[in-house]
């Protein structure tokens, strides 16, 4: 292997996928920007979820807003609904694997909260299905997604849909953005 040209070859893709994202982020990064910061200022929540990679992208952004991201500051209220090894195994074996993010979003969510499922392809069913839950619910469902949506296009809104088939350059995506969210929410909420 030419280990200089699969670097400069992976590099040039992550570029062009950043340029593309941002392009197509403005409209959606805004709107759900200002849906946390509503939910923050209500006194209200964001959970995030997602599956391998996305889970751990899901416990990074919840942490980013408990703990903080720019300064030290007052806690913003998130989840992640990945975390919790018994709730996790309990959903999974009592009621089925794509149960287990509507479970917690059914005892948890409240009214007014964000619900943020992350899906590199957008067609993971059990954030499918607790994108429906919240919405039942009355949370804003929000995604983060890649390709051209899948099943979270017409349920996610807003939905940010990194413009790429590439599942390593949409997660690269997806950290990245939730990072500006809370860099951002920070600076609105004026904590920053």
């Amino acid at each position: 292997m030419d280990t200089a040209a699969y670097l400069a070859s992976e590099f040039d893709e992550h570029e062009a996928v950043v340029r593309a994202t941002r392009d197509a982020l403005a409209e959606p990064f805004a709107r759900l920007l200002e849906a946390c910061e509503r939910s923050i200022r209500d006194g209200g929540k964001i959970l995030f979820f997602g599956n391998g990679g996305s889970a751990s992208d899901a416990q990074h952004l919840a942490t980013e807003l408990t703990a903080r991201y720019i300064t030290d500051r007052a806690a913003i209220a998130a989840l992640a609904l990945t975390t919790d090894t018994s709730a996790l195994t309990a959903i999974g074996n009592d009621f089925g694997f794509e149960n287990l993010f509507s479970r917690q979003i059914e005892a948890l969510g409240k009214p007014g909260d964000v619900a943020i499922g992350i899906s590199t392809s957008g067609k993971s069913p059990n954030v499918i299905k607790a994108l429906k839950q919240a919405r039942e619910m009355g949370l804003v469902a929000a995604a983060l997604s890649g390709k051209d949506g899948g099943d979270l296009s017409g349920l996610a809104d807003p939905l940010i849909i990194v413009p790429s088939r590439t599942t390593a350059r949409i997660q690269e995506m997806h950290i990245a953005i939730g990072q500006m969210l809370c860099g951002a929410l920070e600076i609105e909420l004026g904590l920053a």
